[in-house]
């Protein structure tokens, strides 16, 4: 390529045509050969003639002008011109590829696999030979192999970023063991994050050749989860700007959406990094709904905190001692040491049993009570999902029909044992190490927490099932069953220190957190798992870009290496083991990465704009300003000069709207409009949805649309256009007479009006259940009798086969005009209507622009059903949309095609007949 200043030529050696300019302009310029004089008497008669189309003796110097500057664009056109090229690698060693594949290169990756593609674009011209790393942690695997650049092209499109953080694979010097001779020019493609291992393979390319970096192009944000007792986010991003985040979860239909927007605090920066603090400030119903969190704008998983117990908040309930007791007693309660465990997580309540259901609580925790009034109701709503935690103590222990006591999980004996007393044989006992896959799972034991006395079970050979925690003799400590929907759950020692050193200690506050965070769930039968560690098996997990899918072919994850955070083989997501959920998520803390040594690029610079079409567009005006100034000069003279002064002279004002850029680009587009009612909220939805009706046939069909237009029925002209949505409202006022008789010229010429009452109910002309709004606007109209759609008509199979033609609302039928009847019918052809049969109206209420809208960046705007349910109806939707436009474009084509068969046959008739 050549350059020179901001151009580039990529055929340079064309421009050696430019050579010929001068001698053209020479050889046009030559005056012809002089004329011989010969006296000749009869030329006196032509003396006084004047020659009506004289001859010039030379080409006009201003003619011969744009002659030259019409070729010189050519031949610049043909050397392939690009303005402001990219820098090009002229060395001529092997090509290295790096590219940072974590999640913090999501958000530009598209540009980032553009600059690779062309850097082995140009490479396999060079015959160089090129190797593609992947910088996403994966696990060394030997040398890296030096290739073709273009057999690198079809698995650098394949690759995505991944939902875990950057890394290199092992050693460089044995990865690069066959790289080839020559100096080693590396492009690393960086995501601006710092990572283990980066600053040695950074090091140790250098010295083998030229690095050439390219930084991130955007700003990059991550979110994460603060621990400890109060919930809150931290949001850290590389500039000062603080992006919206979102709550995210289901509606009251079950459909995910925000449900509120979060403030952040005020910032701090250290390191190039901002950071600030995001409480969880919401209320306790809408908490308990979230399932992830989100910044706005930011398509990475970094961007994403998925919430699991740590961030819901339960309502437990405390029935115990009374709440009026003294200082003194109260440090001896048994509620006072489950307050302080649970305030920091839950909403706590208290009061009697009957008080606290009316309260509708998740937990509710029974504090050493027995015989209670309402051990019926308390019975019911723990059928209905409810978890009871119950603690021993001296009431129960001494109660004489502790065995026919409701609400146990195991049965009890009277009295209760005593292990460390004065007159009790044996020392007290310590906690054995909890089960790998129960609910106390990972949670490590103190060596000075004792039990003293407990309730004992009475043996039974379903008791070990039950027991989820054991003393060390496996006497049970803690054991639960399941009721119904719910559970019932029975410490078997006391909540305060009488019994057991366990309330004084932390691990008393964790097996509490654990406990009330089973709420709502119900004790698994599946045996207990024996391992040490537990192993973790992926539910849900996010892609690279931040979006959640199941979890496909993913081995499970062993507990140890879930500490360490997303990685290879474990991408942030949702993993369960065992009854607990965790969200293992991508955003914590990041560090700038720097690059000593290296070429750092900007990461604005973009592949150039090629100006190919521009000049040769140029060059044909430029000639044809010659073919005007040569009729100028010929014969058509007049005729130029009067077509110059109608270009030159000021159009009217109705001459002036028909020109009007946005219809003209309607048009020369294709572009799909639709009726400005003067509501925001409507005509925002009517926009959003034919963009993305117009991305659907861009993807799915040969029809390019451009960008939507509203249309103002009172003063546009509706000529240009082939396709117009119209959404009825209820306050819209009636377009004036002159708006009417372009609509009904709209239609006759083949325009298609697509109403829509977006109700839900599909009204048709003169049906009963048509909406006044829509009849006073639809009476001025030419609109021919109207029917539901029939289920042979050229709608159901004009590009896709549907039965059913649902928008955001779904189950009404669709009307067109109506078939013909009588004789019409009865010559065979079902629709013989004017403007190649295609109906001039589509009315009906399903809501489709709602359907089809997407955001700004592709996303859906409306939520429609729900789950799979409702995005199969999104698609059945934009199928319909697709054929709509299909219809109003081609007409009925679709139709002719049922009479192929026949027509073959008669065909093969016809020629069997004349042999």
């Amino acid at each position: 390529m050549l350059i020179l200043g901001p151009l580039g030529f990529t055929a340079p050696w064309v421009l050696g045509a430019l050579v010929a300019l001068p001698v053209l302009w020479v050889i046009l310029r030559a005056m012809p050969p002089a004329p011989k004089r010969i006296v000749f008497p009869g030329v006196a008669l032509l003396q006084g003639l004047t020659d009506k189309s004289p001859v010039a003796r030379r080409t006009p110097w201003w003619l011969l002008l744009l002659r030259l500057l019409a070729v010189a664009a050519l031949i610049l056109a043909f050397a392939g011109p690009v303005w402001k090229p990219a820098p090009r690698d002229d060395a001529s060693g092997p090509l290295l590829i790096v590219m940072d594949a974590g999640w913090a290169a999501a958000p530009d990756w598209a540009a980032k696999q553009a600059r690779a593609e062309a850097a082995l674009t140009d490479a396999a011209a060079a015959g160089r030979p090129a190797a593609l790393i992947m910088a996403d942690a994966r696990p060394p695997a030997g040398a890296v192999a030096f290739q073709p650049a273009t057999s690198l092209t079809a698995s650098l499109r394949a690759v995505r970023p991944k939902a875990w953080p950057s890394g290199l694979p092992g050693d460089v010097a044995e990865v690069l063991a066959e790289a080839p001779s020559g100096a080693l020019s590396t492009l690393w493609l960086a995501d601006g994050t710092d990572y283990p291992g980066r600053a040695d393979w950074l090091a140790h390319l250098s010295d083998l050749g030229p690095v050439t970096v390219v930084p991130p192009m955007r700003a990059l944000h991550t979110l994460s989860l603060q621990e400890g007792t109060v919930p809150a986010l931290t949001l850290r991003g590389t500039s000062d700007d603080a992006p919206t985040v979102q709550a995210i979860g289901p509606d009251p239909q079950g459909i995910p959406r925000p449900l509120a927007d979060l403030t952040a605090d005020a910032p701090q920066t250290s390191g190039g990094i901002t950071t600030r603090s995001i409480p969880i400030d919401l209320p306790p119903e809408l908490r308990n709904r979230i399932t992830s969190f989100r910044i706005q704008g930011n398509g990475h998983a970094g961007a994403v905190v998925l919430a699991d117990d740590r961030v819901r908040r339960h309502k437990v309930a405390l029935v115990g001692d009374p709440s009026d007791q003294s200082e003194a007693q109260q440090l001896l309660s048994q509620l006072h040491y489950l307050r302080q465990a649970l305030a920091p997580t839950s909403d706590l309540v208290e009061g009697s049993l009957g008080d606290v259901l009316d309260a509708a609580p998740d937990v509710v925790i029974l504090a050493d009570q027995v015989q209670l009034a309402e051990i019926g109701e308390l019975a019911e709503w723990v059928d209905q999902g409810g978890l009871l935690i119950r603690f021993g103590g001296p009431r129960m222990a001494g109660f004489d029909r502790l065995d026919q006591e409701p609400l146990l999980p195991v049965d009890l004996r009277q009295g209760g044992r005593d292990i460390g007393g004065a007159l009790s044989w044996g020392e007290p006992r310590g906690i054995k190490p909890f089960d790998a896959d129960g609910p106390f799972a990972g949670l490590v034991i103190p060596d000075d927490v004792t039990v003293r006395a407990q309730l004992m079970a009475q043996p039974a050979a379903d008791l070990t099932a039950r027991t989820i925690a054991a003393l060390s003799d496996d006497t049970p400590l803690v054991t639960r069953d399941r009721l119904g929907q719910g559970q019932v759950v029975v410490v078997h020692v006391t909540a305060n220190a009488e019994w057991s050193s366990l309330p004084l200690s932390e691990l008393f506050v964790q097996m509490m957190q654990r406990l009330v965070a089973t709420a709502g769930t119900s004790p698994r039968d599946e045996p207990v798992d024996d391992r040490q560690q537990p192993f973790w098996t992926p539910v849900q997990v996010l892609d690279g870009f931040g979006n959640l899918t199941e979890a496909v072919d993913l081995a499970p994850v062993p507990g140890a290496d879930m500490q360490k955070g997303p990685g290879f083989g474990r991408p942030a997501g949702i993993y369960a083991a065992g009854e607990r959920q965790q969200a293992l998520n991508a955003g914590g803390p990041i560090t700038l990465a720097d690059w000593p040594g290296a070429t750092v690029m900007q990461p604005d610079v973009t592949t150039g704009r090629d100006l190919t079409g521009a000049l040769l567009a140029l060059a044909a005006a430029l000639l044809a300003l010659d073919a005007l100034g040569s009729a100028w000069l010929g014969r058509g003279g007049r005729v130029a000069a009067v077509l110059l002064v109608m270009a030159l002279m000021p159009r009217p004002a109705a001459m002036a709207q028909d020109l009007d850029p946005d219809l003209i680009r309607a048009a020369d587009e294709v572009a799909l409009a639709y009726v400005v009612t003067g509501d925001d909220r409507i005509d925002t939805a009517s926009d959003q949805g034919l963009r993305g009706l117009s991305a659907a046939l861009r993807q799915r069909s040969s029809v390019e649309p451009g960008a939507p237009i509203g249309i103002d029925l009172d003063s546009d002209d509706l000529s240009l256009l082939t396709f117009l949505y119209w959404p009825v409202t209820a306050d819209q006022p009636a377009p004036s007479p002159r708006a009417y008789m372009r609509l009904n010229a709209f239609m006759r010429s083949g325009g298609v009006i697509m109403f829509d009452t977006r109700d839900g109910d599909v009204t048709g002309v003169g049906g009963p259940d048509m909406t006044d709004t829509l009849q006073a606007l639809a009476a001025p109209l030419d609109i021919p009798p109207l029917a539901p759609i029939p289920e042979d008509h050229v709608l159901t199979r004009t590009f896709y086969l549907l039965d059913d033609f649902p928008g955001r609302w779904r189950g009404n039928p669709v009307w067109v005009e109506a078939p013909p009847v009588g004789a019409e019918a009865a010559e065979g052809s079902p629709f013989r209507q004017l403007n190649d049969g295609v109906s001039p109206v589509i009315i009906g209420g399903n809501s489709w622009a709602e359907a089809w809208a997407i955001d700004d960046d592709g996303y859906p705007v409306f939520p429609i059903g729900s789950g799979w349910k409702g995005e199969e109806q999104r698609e059945m939707a934009l199928r319909f949309g697709v054929n709509v436009i299909t219809y109003v474009l081609t007409g009925n084509y679709k139709s002719d095609q049922v009479h192929v068969p026949a027509l073959l046959d008669r065909l093969r008739t016809e020629e069997a007949l004349s042999r």
